[in-house]
């Protein structure tokens, strides 16, 4: 059995191609898209409320009847007893009084790490897949929901924490690459390190663990995806290449910054959230880029600068909103998520010298 095939044995597709979750972009008609087309469609499902998380699952399993994909972080509950508000909050004022926001909130938790309550609602549940972010629940926690029959997938951005994940129970691990749009999976290490490209990582995670090694981070096209299976993974996620599909949910401003980014378009900041992300400069993360040490731990940031981000994208202003992008946005072409799951796939094999 070759890797592709092995891969899509463990998550149940006809395809080797997976939706990056994109909490707060993806939708239940992006997610039954892909994997109608023989992808693996996902649901970002960190942020959501249990009960609106029942609802767009329910509404995915109206749209399809194949299989899917939830993503919860894992990452550490921040201890702000020690954190000074402060400086960030000097260094936002300016623009929450530009926008007539008022004061700047100070820093909460406002989305739990995966917990007691979300382990029930995922085995309540039971997508074919949970995937993770910032590393794996405890052994036990993943045993019980390989138990309920889901595979077990979590993010990688060095082969030492590839190991870790295998070790810690994983079927399948995603090989982010630095190219990457959105939060940086980085655990092992301090978060602002993790800084491999998707080129350089994917072969030696592949050389690192035995379970399917999945590429993410830069892949565009066809091309991206053909070079991954090169390197010997046995499937790619792309995030940024569904960002621009109709089924996303992803503000006009938004796409129009998508369609004209280039691939020097993007910076890794942590003024959004607290943790290392990539998205498309503008003026906030150029204008803060200096005051980026003095961001909330992760993820008690997000509401110190919710407000202004919301009101960026209510008045249509992009220099005040989180663009999230990998460094291929340039190759992402606005298609339906169907049909480019099978474009891709097919231009992919044919790049291989397969048949389709």
């Amino acid at each position: 059995m070759n890797k592709s095939a092995a891969l899509t044995g463990l998550i149940g597709t006809d395809l080797p191609i997976l939706q990056a979750p994109m909490a707060g972009a993806s939708t239940p008609e992006l997610a039954a898209a892909v994997s109608n087309a023989g992808g693996l469609g996902a649901l970002g499902a960190a942020m959501t409320a249990p009960e609106n998380l029942r609802k767009e699952v329910a509404a995915v399993r109206g749209l399809t009847n194949k299989n899917f994909n939830l993503n919860f972080f894992v990452h550490r509950e921040p201890d702000l007893g020690g954190y000074d508000a402060a400086p960030m909050q000097k260094a936002l004022s300016a623009y929450f009084g530009e926008l007539g926001l008022g004061d700047v909130p100070p820093p909460a938790v406002s989305a739990p790490a995966f917990n007691e309550e979300q382990l029930e609602l995922l085995l309540e549940l039971r997508p074919r897949v949970a995937s993770f972010h910032f590393g794996l629940p405890a052994p036990a926690i993943v045993e019980r929901l390989k138990e309920a029959g889901m595979a077990v997938i979590g993010s990688a951005t060095t082969a030492a924490e590839a190991r870790a994940l295998e070790s810690g129970g994983a079927d399948a691990i995603i090989a982010q690459g630095h190219e990457a749009g959105g939060h940086r999976g980085t655990f092992l290490d301090h978060v602002d390190l993790g800084t491999v490209g998707t080129l350089a990582l994917v072969p030696q995670v592949v050389d690192a663990v035995n379970v399917p090694v999945i590429a993410a981070g830069g892949i565009g096209d066809a091309r991206g995806i053909a070079a991954a299976f090169m390197l010997g993974a046995a499937g790619v996620q792309l995030g940024t290449a569904y960002l621009v599909c109709p089924e996303a949910r992803v503000h006009p401003v938004h796409r129009k910054a998508l369609a004209e980014a280039s691939d020097h378009s993007t910076v890794v900041t942590k003024i959004f959230s607290g943790r290392p992300a990539r998205a498309i400069r503008n003026r906030l993360t150029e204008e803060m880029r200096w005051h980026e040490d003095a961001a909330a731990p992760f993820p008690a940031q997000r509401p110190m600068i919710a407000p202004l981000t919301s009101a960026g994208a209510k008045q249509n202003q992009a220099e005040f909103m989180q663009l999230w992008a990998g460094q291929a946005a340039r190759l992402a072409k606005a298609e339906p998520a169907a049909e480019k799951t099978r474009r891709l796939m097919e231009a992919a094999e044919k790049l291989l010298g397969k048949e389709t």
